[in-house]
């Protein structure tokens, strides 16, 4: 008899550690997220501390909303661990020693060189009936129960290390009998247009579409829309996105798209680069060596990257970068002028192929009635041109988002040059 396929799924992470903040929830948009790949739609996710009572409650009213529940958490060896407990007694099962699991323990602390104590036995002990899978990356096995009417609970070990290659390896092959669809995306990567002006630009056909469907989503420095389509396999789902991102790119849009699926703006910059064997340098001063953190943190990168300076107080604009101080004096460190000399500065410094400098007001003090807190300038130097745009942050945003978004506009900017694209308004 085949069991009907799993369309609907609740996420449920056990835990008072949760609840209370000392730890943060990142196996639910990890589960989450590869639910969604195998076409199982997530209806809720929800956190229940380590309480059986209530524990019961919410699986009880999560198998009677939908197909497929996973807990994670809850499975270890310690006298609070009852996820394996409580389920057993919600579906009416007893507890069994299941000998598999307990030598696999058994030969784990033997590897390790440590004293297994009596209380590990109990992460060997296992609902009747259950499905068990191995745990190679820990001690608590994972397992899945299966009522009669078709509905799954699978519950996890709540570690990410150990969540997380348990659902690729055993949870996902287990499942993918029982989907009758999978989910792909693409993600189309926007910036200079912010989000109310992207679906403005769009068609309404497109926003409409039902499969595959479009959403914008706001980040920060940029604008992401997400191209999902819903099919009998992934050839099939790609496909379908495929013909959508041309569509957007048939639109307003497509002057200020970076890249399709690209990691990151630095992904993107680091790859034209080192496809065309250009170098870049930075001049950093509002965003203390951010820019050139994030260009250094790709992989690969050594190619492109020359070097850059954190050139935070006047003096060091001046005797690193070569600006005129009689131009600080005039225009005063924050300004169009002095970015554009910080960039030509480290164009020379480095002898690079391409600079971006910046300079401004992060906060929470400093700023002018002309450049408040939030006002960034930035500049992109080449040895045929340089470009510089004034960048206007709200001052109720705090330093950190300030710094952040300075530097991705900044990273695009130089994308945005080399690829002839004008830079957006200021």
């Amino acid at each position: 008899m085949n069991k009907p396929n799993l369309r609907q799924a609740e996420i449920l992470c056990v835990g008072t550690e949760l609840l209370i903040g000392d730890i943060v929830n990142t196996n639910a948009a990890y589960l989450a997220r590869r639910l969604a790949a195998l076409g199982i739609g997530v209806y809720r996710q929800s956190v229940v501390g380590d309480n059986p009572t209530r524990l019961a409650a919410d699986l009880r009213a999560a198998l009677d909303r939908v197909d497929l529940v996973i807990t994670s958490g809850g499975l270890g060896p310690t006298y609070d661990d009852l996820t394996k407990e409580t389920a057993a007694a919600v579906f009416g099962r007893g507890m069994r020693m299941h000998e598999p699991s307990l030598e696999r323990i058994r030969r784990y602390f033997t590897a390790t060189g440590r004293k297994m104590t009596p209380n590990n036995e109990k992460q060997a002990m296992m609902p009747e009936g259950a499905i068990v899978f191995p745990n190679d990356y820990g001690t608590a096995p994972a397992l899945a129960l299966e009522r009669e009417d078709g509905k799954v609970l699978i519950m996890l070990p709540g570690p990410p290390r150990e969540l997380e290659p348990m659902f690729r390896e055993q949870v996902e092959p287990y499942l993918h009998p029982r989907c009758d669809a999978v989910l792909f995306s693409r993600n189309i990567h926007i910036a200079g247009m912010g989000e109310s002006a992207v679906e403005a630009a769009l068609p309404r056909a497109l926003l409409d579409s039902a499969n595959p469907t479009i959403a914008p989503y706001c980040v920060a420095g940029e604008v992401r829309l997400r191209v999902t389509a819903k099919a009998e396999n992934e050839t099939v789902a790609a496909a379908l996105c495929d013909k959508m991102v041309e569509r957007v790119k048939e639109t307003p849009v497509a002057p200020y798209i970076y890249g399709i699926d690209t990691p990151s703006p630095e992904a993107a910059l680091v790859a034209y680069l080192t496809a065309r064997g250009l170098t870049v340098a930075t001049a950093e001063s509002c965003t203390g060596g951010l820019i050139a953190k994030r260009l250094t943190d790709i992989a690969g990168c050594s190619g492109a990257v020359a070097g850059g300076a954190v050139t935070y107080q006047t003096r060091e604009k001046t005797a690193i970068l070569g600006v005129d101080p009689t131009l600080i004096e005039a225009h005063t460190v924050v300004s169009e002028p002095v970015a554009r000399a910080m960039a030509e500065g480290a164009l020379q410094k480095f002898d690079t192929d391409l600079a971006i400098a910046t300079t401004g007001y992060a906060g929470p003090g400093g700023g002018t009635e002309q450049d408040p807190v939030g006002t960034v300038y930035i500049a992109v130097a080449t040895k045929e041109q340089t470009v510089c745009r004034r960048l206007s942050l709200s001052p109720l945003r705090d330093r950190a988002y300030i710094r952040t978004v300075a530097a991705t506009n900044a990273i695009l900017d130089a994308w945005r040059l080399l690829n002839g694209l004008q830079l957006p308004p200021q």
